[in-house]
């Protein structure tokens, strides 16, 4: 039976219809009455009643929930923005139903693991399994999080119970993860191709890091709440996400060069974007390439609701994208994003503009209301016209309004634009925590859940130096250098970050028992709480206090007022995990630790942004001082002392002092009895003889410890009996011998075998670090393996083994450095990929954020079968890279894929080039610290001077290319229509251009991917000089292209030949197979290569037709 309604739109329509000709798609068009000296009291009636009749009359009674049409409306609609609680409650009804997957998607974030997205209306059951819905959508979380805080903080109650914040809590430990965790995004669509695949959103990480700011500390029981109300996010992971953000903006993601979903990342809500800079670089990219007469389009080629899109296909075929070009559906409410941003921003004439562009898409119910339109498409009859001149046809309105349906999304966002154009709400009322703060504003504002920081950054650090030894003490203070010891900061304790770890992580776990894992347990919904993850260097530069030891209420508490971190009764601070030992073997290096040091201090000035100051521990143990350490380390002390050290300001002074200006955090999670306290290990005073002293070492290593040999044969004693294994052990004085027995009972006895007092782990410690001081830089990598990992994994060790410590050291590497993970991860969100593997052999390409176990895998198989030391250095240059590119990433413009194996190469390359005609230095027998500075100088631009041969090799080794490259590649395949070939890959015309755009991040991969057979640098980078020139050519001859498959390997080998011609007349030189004096041929000038490939270049081409042209001057008629 038809309603009332139904009725009304049904005589509108027959009268508009019977005044008007023309195209059956014409829409209704009505105008709005504007009331311009309407009473205030009736302007707000009118508002209440149009959300009354647009927008609450929707709402399920029983979830709170909001019918939708179709199912890709679902993620849009229940996250309205409502004045009620009641939808909020029905979204926590719906996703605590699924507490288990959430307790899945920590531990293995993936679409078949992640929160279900689409419910039904009246019941909360989940409606579509993963296999027919695309549910992961990290942004609707976010959203969800972040309006959450948004409404309590406006005096709404919305969370009732602890049952409920601890799964919040859990909710907030998934979003922490958004910077490596690809998801489908928000048109739930993921890659643009709409193929099944995932992929990293900027809109999805903004949304994460604007929630994660949010909720920061926030009491979900609002001002009444108590101390375990409050939630803790990880100030290391917000910032990972910040970073990402920053990296992959103005791009939505590799596919999507830009995407309107950006708006509500980068304006309101979220106001995700804290650089004024980035912020108008995205914003004036999604007006150029997206904004139409009718809205914005989604992003370039979305096939979503156009009349070419096949609606009983999930998914799209390849080449397909090209079927939707030029007639992409347009969306309204992106106006209104527009008309919101300006309100903020205090632009009145965008809000003017857009006001009046949206003036002309709506158009209003039968009762009066503004009805806004989902989309506007091209009919089918006007696509092809379209297609041809783009802008040509008229656009028509979907259905929203005449269906009996509303687009719930445009209707809640254009009531919050008219209340906010009319001046009867302000953007404080729609923004109560103040995440959009003016700028002229800042300084009165507080910055609690803004994104926001201070104008100027200024700040101090303070810094305790804490000696490992009280005879360490008194040898520094000679040197005018005042030191603490661990028992003079009593009652103060000392951590490693690993403690505080576990304090986080899970009680279930038996490996991980201590501080952190009683963080959001709760066994009734089945969450093991805060999964095991390091704490970084913004978690250690807070104070613990550990308050309440016996049947204490435990909270973690960030607020804004508080200085310092308290477990259990005992004040706690934390030391950087740059001073642990057992993260990986490069703190023995100690210029490399002093790096370190000067860039964790410059990555806290930078993102700093909590009231008190950051509180940075150095611990200086006896070894750092000894030989040639002893130096740097003084200086690096006395820069501390002088209140400056590479730029930024610090503050030394004793532990107790700097504690009253501290941050503080009260973990205090779970209510705990005296048996189930955890016991925790503190940094512990080196105990020594009375009156000993400390004695410096001779600045350089002795040389029989750098050419130290085994004094055994490895084949021999690996069969013998354990105690003559033992006996020669305890006897032996040489490192190299020892590791290699210590090898040999760890495979047979274990970790925890006892030699004389110390079990085996002690005695490799011991080892370890007495190698660590003689910088035996490989037996270090043989010793810190077996005590992180305390078991050889080679079955094969008789035969890797030789006498060489290096060979010794490189068969043992059976463990991952800790930190490997994330700076895989900071490379990616830079907008590269990563290889791993050795140079000349197969590599593993990385596009994705992968865990340390799969990491781990990838650099064993691909580079320990060709040369076990690879994989040690692999693992090392990523850690410097993660750092160099994070701080310095122009020096890797250019270079879109990040192969490790061909780094090592151009390293290799340079020492050969330093060494002249003697004998090169050998890479693996260098300390990390000179490994990395070998890999800054590699990264520098070329410096001139050095022959062309050595610049080719250096630049095809890093994978580096010239600006525009990719883009002109691009410009041959539009005139190459069978394709390029290079090395036996074929990178087609079709699907390419019909998949792909130019400026698509893909493309360039795809590019980068065709390359990847070739063997040489130097020939890699004369086929990019090759793609260069025909480029060039082409745009010179636009009459031209390519009849036939454009071979490149071809071409060089034509342009060889003639270069050996010209060579054979001028010089006399006997023709030659060997390309070296083709590859130090500078490229310009008389007789360069680039003559050469521009001559076979221009030879194929005139093989082909020359298309005919009006203006061709040769023409006669």
């Amino acid at each position: 039976m038809a309603t009332l309604a139904d009725v009304g739109w049904k005589l509108l329509e027959f009268k508009a219809r019977s005044k008007r000709s023309g195209s059956i798609y014409e829409p209704l068009k009505l105008s709005i009455l504007h009331h311009e000296d309407e009473p205030l009291w009736e302007k707000l009636d009118r508002s209440y009643n149009a959300v009354k009749s647009t927008i609450l009359n929707y709402q399920s009674p029983t979830t709170g929930l909001f019918p939708v049409k179709t199912c890709s409306d679902c993620r849009e609609a229940k996250h309205e923005l409502e004045h009620w609680n009641k939808c909020m409650r029905g979204i926590l009804y719906c996703y605590m139903r699924q507490s288990d997957k959430v307790e899945k998607f920590k531990q293995d974030p993936s679409p078949y693991t992640c929160l279900h997205s689409v419910f039904n209306l009246h019941t909360g059951d989940e409606v579509y399994s993963y296999d027919q819905y695309s549910h992961l959508q990290i942004d609707a979380v976010s959203l969800f999080l972040l309006y959450l805080v948004e409404m309590i903080c406006s005096g709404l109650q919305i969370i009732y119970n602890t049952d409920e914040v601890s799964f919040i809590q859990n909710l907030v430990f998934c979003v922490e993860r958004a910077y490596r965790v690809p998801d489908f995004g928000m048109w739930e669509r993921g890659s643009k191709y709409n193929n099944g695949s995932t992929e990293l959103h900027s809109s999805s990480v903004g949304l994460a890091k604007a929630a994660l700011e949010a909720i920061n500390g926030f009491n979900l029981f609002g001002n009444q709440g108590c101390s375990w109300s409050v939630i803790f996010v990880d100030l290391d992971a917000h910032n990972r996400n910040r970073q990402t953000l920053c990296s992959l903006l103005p791009r939505e993601s590799r596919s999507h060069n830009t995407d309107a979903a950006l708006l509500p990342c980068i304006s309101y809500p979220a106001f995700a974007v804290d650089d004024d800079a980035l912020y108008s670089q995205t914003l004036d990219k999604i007006v150029r390439k997206l904004k139409g007469k009718h809205g914005f389009k989604r992003f370039l080629r979305d096939g979503y609701r156009t009349a070419n899109e096949d609606k009983n296909r999930r998914y799209y075929r390849p080449a397909e994208m090209k079927l939707f070009d030029g007639i992409e559906c347009e969306f309204p409410i992106f106006f209104i994003y527009m008309i919101i941003d300006g309100v903020f921003r205090g632009n009145q004439t965008q809000v003017k503009e857009y006001q009046q562009l949206l003036q002309d898409v709506i158009f209003q119910s039968f009762d009066g209301h503004a009805v806004i339109p989902k989309y506007y498409h091209v009919p089918a009859d006007f696509v092809e016209a379209e297609q041809k001149k783009h802008g040509s046809q008229k656009r028509f309105p979907s259905n929203s309004g005449r269906d009996g349906m509303l687009f719930l999304w445009g209707q809640a966002l254009y009531n919050i634009a008219k209340l906010l154009v009319d001046g009867l709400i302000s953007p404080k009322d729609i923004d109560p925590i103040h995440r959009y703060v003016p700028r002229q504003d800042q300084r009165n504002v507080s910055m609690r859940y803004s994104n926001q920081g201070p104008i100027e950054n200024d700040v101090v650090i303070h810094v305790a130096l804490i000696a490992e030894s009280q005879r360490l003490q008194v040898f520094l203070n000679t040197y005018g250098i005042q030191t603490q010891t661990p028992q003079q900061v009593e009652p103060i304790q000392i951590w490693p970050q690993k403690e505080l770890v576990k304090c986080i992580v899970n009680v279930n776990f038996p490996f991980i028992d201590k501080a952190y894992r009683f963080l959001a347990v709760n066994k009734k919904l089945g969450l093991s709480g805060r999964p095991e993850r390091p704490v970084g260097c913004i978690g250690t530069c807070k104070t613990f206090d550990k308050e309440g030891a016996v049947e204490t209420t435990l909270t973690f508490n960030m607020t804004s007022h508080q200085s310092i971190y308290r477990i259990l009764g005992k004040t706690v601070v934390c030391y950087p995990i740059v001073f642990d030992l057992s993260d990986f073997y490069l703190s023995q290096d100690v210029m490399l630790l002093i790096d370190d040091i000067k860039n964790a201090l410059q990555f806290i000035k930078q993102c700093w942004k909590m009231p008190g100051r950051p509180l940075f521990l150095v611990l200086i143990r006896e070894d750092n001082i000894k030989g040639s350490r002893f130096n740097p380390v003084l200086d690096m002390l006395a820069s501390f002392k002088k209140g400056s050290i590479g730029g930024v300001k610090v503050h030394v002074d004793r532990l107790q002092t700097l504690i009253s200006g501290a941050v503080v955090e009260q973990l205090d999670f779970l209510r705990v009895n005296e048996a189930e306290i955890p016991e925790f290990k503190s940094f512990e005073e080196l105990e020594l003889p009375k009156h000993s002293k400390v004695k410096r070492q001779t600045s350089t290593p002795n040389a029989s410890d750098l050419e130290q040999q085994p004094e055994i044969n490895i084949q021999e004693w690996y069969h013998k009996p354990t105690h003559e294994v033992l006996q020669k052990f305890n006897d032996c004085d040489c490192l190299a011998s020892q590791a290699q027995l210590a090898s040999i009972l760890l495979r047979k006895e274990g970790p925890d075998f006892f030699s004389r007092d110390e079990n085996l782990k002690d005695e490799i410690e011991r080892i370890y670090r007495r190698a660590g001081s003689r910088k035996l830089w490989f037996l270090v990598l043989l010793l810190w393996i077996s005590y992180a990992s305390h078991v050889c994994v080679y079955s094969a060790l008789v035969h890797l083994i030789e006498r060489s410590v290096v060979r010794l050291a490189a068969s043992l590497l059976t463990k991952l450095v800790d930190s490997l993970a994330p700076s895989i991860t900071s490379i990616l969100v830079h907008g590269k990929q990563v290889t791993l593997g050795l140079f000349g052999h197969e590599e593993a390409v990385i596009s994705n954020p992968l865990s340390p176990g799969v990491i781990k895998d990838i650099i064993y198989s691909k580079c320990s079968p060709h040369g076990e030391r690879e994989a040690v250095l692999q693992q090392e240059l990523v850690i410097h890279i993660g750092w160099i590119i994070s701080n310095n990433p122009e020096l890797f413009s250019g270079m879109l894929k990040i192969r490790i194996g061909w780094i090592v190469q151009a390293m290799k390359h340079e020492l050969e080039i330093r060494a002249g005609e003697m004998r090169p230095q050998d890479i693996y027998q260098m300390s990390p610290s000179d490994v990395k500075q070998l890999l800054l100088d590699v990264l520098q631009p070329q410096q001139t001077g050095r022959s062309w041969l050595n610049r080719r090799q250096i630049d095809g080794s890093l994978n580096r290319t010239p600006l525009g490259f990719y883009d002109r590649v691009w410009q041959i395949l539009e005139r190459t229509r069978n394709g390029i070939i290079v090395a036996g890959l074929h990178l087609p015309q079709q699907p390419t251009l019909s998949d792909m755009t130019m400026y698509e991040m893909n493309f360039s991969l795809l590019v980068e991917d065709t390359l990847k057979n070739i063997v040489l640098p130097e020939y890699r980078q004369i086929i990019v000089e090759l793609l260069m020139v025909v480029s060039i050519v082409l745009e010179r001859n636009p009459e031209l292209e390519f009849q036939e498959r454009v071979d490149l390997d071809c071409l060089v080998k034509d342009a060889f030949t003639d270069f050996q011609k010209d060579r054979g007349r001028s010089e006399r030189a006997e023709k030659q197979e060997d390309m070296e004096a083709f590859y130090n041929t500078p490229a310009l000038g008389k007789k360069g290569t680039s003559s050469y490939l521009t001559k076979v270049v221009m030879i194929q081409l005139l093989q082909g037709e020359v298309k005919p042209s009006k203006d061709d001057p040769c023409s006669v008629s």
